[in-house]
């Protein structure tokens, strides 16, 4: 291994176990081609960055982002399949699209990167998934920089941090350590193609529902997305919150991406906060009484 790469560790790893991580970094990358050698060493990396982070599996801080990382994806998912369904209705309904210039139809398309990479993450190849859905929302806050650069001197500083909430919640599944990854619910190729193709189709069916107005109701349309992708999550992520913080960053998500879909605004947030924290209550008390009965039996 590359001493560099070695000297990412903490020192007392590195003591520790890295004669064993050389050896095992050699037998990976013997007789392999530059790609293979690239993605060892982005895991060696990733793996180094989470131990000096400590959100690491054995670490407290790697569980909470295990248990946030399925609900960040679905926020993920479900932003994207708002985005593209408002656009396709409001092209429905006024038959004029607001994408018809390139950065537009790259815009869409960075989106439906964003929600296949959900779709295929959530439903069973969390890794490739995730960096997918990621690399969406970036390339989609790349197409706002280069719209907003003619101007981009006049730019209000809050305009810049806009771009920053998506992409902080597409990346917080990057931070779930390997071995807490979600269990894949779709085991078959063929199961993840019926989904990936059930995706856009109910995406477009969402966006011309109604031509007469009720699916352009934000509040509506963001829910349906909302639901549809905490269904894909299922109950195994449901399962993984146990302590209310990891409830708070689980739920954060929705909230913001409410924010950017025009549902959550200021008069709404207090409520929505309220809700969620009584929930979280709620969730805490009852599994407290499970384990209280659990172990009286």
């Amino acid at each position: 291994m590359n001493p560099r790469l070695l000297r990412l560790y903490p020192a007392g790893f590195r003591r520790a176990f890295g004669d064993e991580l050389a050896e095992a970094y050699r037998e990976a990358t013997e007789g392999a081609g530059p790609v293979t050698r690239l993605r060892e060493a982005g895991d060696v990396v990733a793996h180094a960055l989470r131990l000096r982070l400590r959100v690491g599996s054995a670490h407290r801080g790697g569980r909470l982002f295990a248990a946030a990382a399925p609900f960040a994806l679905a926020a993920t998912g479900a932003h994207a399949a708002f985005r593209l369904a408002s656009a396709l209705n409001r092209a429905y309904v006024t038959g004029r699209p607001d994408f018809e210039t390139p950065l537009g139809y790259a815009i869409n398309g960075f989106c439906a990167l964003a929600l296949f990479g959900t779709v295929v993450a959530l439903g069973g190849r969390f890794a490739v998934g995730a960096r997918t859905a990621f690399a969406g929302v970036a390339g989609t806050a790349v197409c706002f920089v280069v719209a907003a650069l003619p101007g981009a001197l006049e730019m209000p500083l809050e305009h810049v941090a806009y771009l920053a909430p998506p992409l902080a919640i597409a990346a917080l599944p990057l931070l779930c350590p390997p071995d807490l990854r979600p269990p894949g619910r779709i085991r078959t190729t063929s199961g993840l193609v019926a989904l990936l193709l059930w995706a856009p189709l109910s995406v477009a069916l969402l966006g011309l529902l109604d031509a007469g107005g009720v699916a352009m109701i934000p509040l509506w349309r963001f829910a349906v997305t909302v639901t549809a992708a905490l269904a894909l999550a299922g109950r195994p992520a449901l399962s993984g919150i146990r302590t209310s913080g990891e409830f708070a960053l689980a739920a954060a998500p929705f909230l913001v991406v409410g924010h950017f879909a025009g549902v959550v605004s200021e008069d709404t947030a207090l409520p929505c906060l309220t809700v969620l924290a009584s929930t979280g209550l709620a969730v805490r008390l009852w599994r407290r009484r499970r384990s209280d009965r659990a172990g009286r039996a």
